[in-house]
């Protein structure tokens, strides 16, 4: 559920390479570019509503059944959120990325038992996290902390976020959660003498926001996940768009599947280290009409 900020770190690389190839300045995070990313995530979390619905296919892939086939077989999907991905907006992207796995022999407390041990982040997706920690904790929702590093040829940097994730459960199959970050701090030159941390807003703008939805479904022996991971990044400029666009795709792609393989292979392998005998309740499940979700309010408190 969390993992939109590792299946989006490989953008950070490509961002920064653009940055520094046209020697841009400094970008600043404008209030335009926060109502557009506002404005769509609010879209986007309307369409997870509707897979909630009676009667709604509550996995995407439920609308093509080879699809959960091939997840059977193996596989793990990833496909842009919709063809003109990454979006335009004023000031900014917004990646949009939906991937798919099924764990076999799993149930959602295996995976929760993964994805909310926030201390062992570092072990499960290394190398690019670096440290993270439990801020805050209940049934329903985590409060936690993360610094991700990203190193290219251009520059060393690192992303210190908050971030807040509340889960619902609809019945004893059908689960889901919605993460978003609540700060985000570039950390220039990290690890080195001149080590230190940005205002929010400022810096090169490889990620300003990072939001995910997650749906888990227990059926067929095992668990399906179904993960959009959503982020706000600066524009590329318009001279390298041509060919960068493409590449954007091709990484995003392929850093959303590492992402989910990676919390499969924890999963199974039990990673985490956690003592079973110390798990957390699963979050309670909801009642009708009042499932657990990040409403608008929520939203612009930290956008």
């Amino acid at each position: 559920m969390n993992n939109d900020i590792r299946s989006t770190n490989a953008l950070m690389i490509l961002l920064v390479a653009s940055v520094y190839t046209t020697q841009a300045a400094a970008a600043d995070l404008k209030p335009e570019t926060v109502q557009a990313w506002q404005e769509y995530i609010a879209a986007a979390e309307a369409r997870n509503q509707e897979h909630l619905l009676p009667g709604s296919p509550f996995l995407s892939i439920d609308a093509e059944p080879e699809q959960a086939a091939k997840l059977r077989q193996g596989e793990v999907l990833a496909s842009p959120a919709a063809p003109n991905v990454p979006v335009k907006v004023q000031g900014g992207l917004i990646h949009d990325w939906v991937g798919a796995i099924f764990i076999p022999n799993a149930s959602v407390r295996d995976v929760f038992r993964v994805t909310r041990d926030y201390v062992h982040y570092n072990a499960v997706y290394h190398p690019n996290v670096v440290t993270a920690k439990p801020l805050e904790t209940d049934d329903c929702e985590d409060r936690f902390s993360m610094v991700v590093m990203n190193k290219s040829f251009f520059a060393k940097s690192a992303l210190d976020s908050d971030y807040q994730t509340l889960f619902t459960r609809l019945d004893d199959q059908h689960w889901y959660s919605t993460s978003e970050t609540t700060r985000v701090q570039e950390v220039a030159d990290y690890g080195g003498p001149t080590q230190h941390t940005l205002p929010e807003g400022r810096g090169t703008g490889i990620i300003w926001r990072l939001h995910s939805i997650a749906r888990y479904e227990e059926r067929d022996g095992g668990v399906y996940i179904e993960l959009e991971a959503i982020a706000l990044s600066r524009d590329i400029p318009a001279a390298l768009r041509w060919f960068v666009d493409p590449i954007v795709r091709r990484v995003s792609r392929s850093s959303l599947v590492t992402s989910l393989q990676e919390t499969a292979d924890a999963v199974r392998s039990g990673t985490t280290m956690i003592s079973r005998s110390k798990d957390r309740p699963l979050p309670s499940v909801a009642n009708s009409g009042s499932a657990v979700s990040i409403n608008a309010t929520t939203m612009q408190s930290f956008r």
